[in-house]
């Protein structure tokens, strides 16, 4: 058998078998991307298959491209609304946390390998920073649905604190190779690479965005002129000396910014796209990783893990956090928990090998190791966690189906497919629905045939709807047609069963349920008063405790408390 017919024999089968083997993670509860490493590693040349594959400089290119993807992909599903509540705090977390992490860890790497300070500082840049393909992968994976406060902060955080741990590792791997490294080097280089790479995503995904919009190309073509464009501002932005991982993140920002109709045929395209990078690159990595040599390293690799996950990641997340932003403590356990590492610090880690630094094998084991350690210990707990630390909401209704009719070329109508579920609903006329004035029903489907719906029509339990209407109105379509019993328990159960307007003034709250307030609180609305005891960013699921009710907010617009239900325990 040929090279060439090899190659497809292996990387088919390979990926193959890790997207059969993704049953296991909901089997058994393991997180994803240690299938993907663990399939790597038995086909490595410690293996079942024994392919010897050392070719860092490889692994290096496949993993910036496997990377770059990954990011493009998050950015793209990144909300820019949740920035109002992440963007400060995960900033602060990419820059000073990982500043932190990366110091407590080095300096406990320093004594266990008894190396010099520069030695055990690179390790700790190395494993310094959290995983954007694991932090999106594990909780968007995972279905866990989280408050928007932590979940912005966690997905901006990750996308975002690359350019820090790659400065470190590089300033650590200059100072062990060479003498001419100085102070003010350091600091333009640390410029450069946020400043460049913050600019030129911005700039370049407006640009594309504009771009995207405008064209009017075959569906398929649009998300490969997206990727293009994307890499391409990924090499120039990495060119100039700027951070390609920030600015590609940032590009996909801008281009998701606005749910157009161009954007509905890129993101399906993209989520397949970014699950084989996460395939292909864990595999890969597992091939580069000798499991013999790696068990060398275990015993202290074991003790630098515990010790970034209950010791350095917790303690950046509280010194970067805590002083700064309005977060709870049980935000701050999850935040600091949820400091997954994967592709990253592996990558990274090939960089001492490529620049010739003593002991390289050394950065690249001890990395493998800690990440290993990572998705294990972290990843396989993050549902019990999220419910320990009450930063779980429960979900609402969702349309079973939906997408852009390609008419407009912003705003666009969607379809809305619904199932009549709500007993409430049952035998009730079309034209009494509490319709948004926007919203129609194109169709109706009712024991596999299709119905012309008429407004005398009558609905009956497990008819199919088919909506048409624009994305604003999905969260009152959602709440009309919300029937799945156990649903609206959950929500009851967390929201509470009775439910105020975030306008309704505290002074007559407080009159109707015999509640007692300040003076300076009589011309306050509910909404206003719990977003001042929350810090002035509200988010669903945010509660206080108030004369023993829990007041809950239900739901928000923007700093807007709109809804707020009453918890009586």
């Amino acid at each position: 058998m040929n090279s060439i017919s090899m190659l497809f024999l292996l990387s088919g089968s390979l990926i193959a078998l890790s997207i059969l083997a993704s049953r296991l993670s909901s089997l058994f509860g393991l997180p994803l991307l240690i299938i993907f490493l663990a399939l790597g590693m038995l086909a490595g040349e410690d293996g079942v298959l024994g392919i010897q594959f050392d070719n860092y400089s490889v692994a290096f290119v496949i993993g910036h491209l496997a990377l770059a993807m990954i990011l493009l992909d998050g950015g793209m599903r990144t909300r820019l609304k949740t920035f109002r509540v992440g963007f400060k705090p995960a900033l602060s977390m990419a820059t000073v946390g990982v500043f932190i992490t990366s110091g407590v860890v080095g300096l406990i790497a320093m004594w266990i390998f008894d190396l010099t300070l520069v030695e055990g500082l690179l390790i700790g840049a190395i494993v310094g920073s959290t995983d954007a393909a694991a932090v999106f992968s594990m909780l968007r994976g995972q279905g866990i649905n989280i408050n928007e406060r932590v979940g912005a902060t966690l997905e901006i955080e990750s996308g975002t604190n690359d350019p820090m741990a790659i400065f470190l590792t590089l300033m650590f791997i200059q100072l062990l190779i060479s003498d001419e490294n100085t102070v003010l080097g350091n600091v333009l280089f640390f410029l450069q690479q946020f400043g460049f790479g913050i600019g030129i995503g911005l700039l370049g995904g407006w640009l594309v965005k504009r771009l995207l919009n405008k064209l009017e190309l075959v569906p398929g073509l649009y998300s490969l002129l997206a990727l293009a464009l994307g890499f391409t501002i990924f090499g120039l932005a990495s060119w100039v000396g700027g951070s390609g991982f920030l600015a590609i993140y940032l590009c996909g920002l801008m281009i998701g910014s606005e749910n157009t109709r161009q954007l509905q045929h890129i993101l399906p395209v993209y989520d397949g796209l970014a699950w084989l990078s996460q395939i292909g690159l864990f595999l890969v990595l597992g091939m580069l990783v000798t499991p013999t040599e790696l068990m060398k390293y275990a015993l202290p690799s074991l003790v630098i893990a515990l010790a970034l996950i209950f010791v350095a990641r917790p303690l950046a997340v509280v010194l970067s956090v805590k002083p700064f932003f309005k977060f709870r403590w049980r935000e701050i356990g999850f935040i600091s928990w949820v400091g997954l590492r994967g592709a990253v610090p592996i990558v990274l880690a090939i960089f001492p090998v490529i620049g010739g630094v003593d002991n390289s094998s050394m950065y690249f084991n001890v990395a493998f190791a800690v990440v290993l350690l990572s998705l294990l210990i972290q990843g396989g707990t993050l549902l019990p966690m999220a419910k320990w630390m009450r930063v779980q909401i429960p979900k609402k209704a969702s349309p079973r189906q939906r997408g852009s009719l390609g008419i407009l070329p912003e705003r666009d109508y969607e379809m809305f497919v619904y199932k009549v579920e709500n007993h409430r609903l049952d035998e009730q006329p079309i034209r009494l629905l509490r319709f948004p004035s926007g919203a129609m029903i194109s169709a109706l489907f009712r024991n596999e045939e299709m119905i012309h719906p008429k407004g005398s029509t009558r609905l009956k339990l497990g008819d199919i709807l088919c909506v048409i209407s624009r994305e604003e109105d999905l969260d009152n379509l959602n709440e009309l047609f919300n029937g799945d019993n156990q649903l609206n328990q959950k929500q009851l159960a967390f929201f509470g069963s009775f439910v105020l307007n975030g306008d309704a003034m505290l002074v007559d709250v407080a009159k109707a349920y015999g509640l007692t307030i300040s003076p300076q609180e009589v011309g306050v609305s509910l909404g206003e008063f719990i977003a001042r005891r929350v810090g002035g960013h509200p988010v669903v699921g945010d509660d206080i405790d108030w004369h023993g009710i829990h007041w809950v907010v239900n739901e928000v617009d923007g700093d807007t408390v709109k809804k707020v239900g009453m918890r009586l325990y």
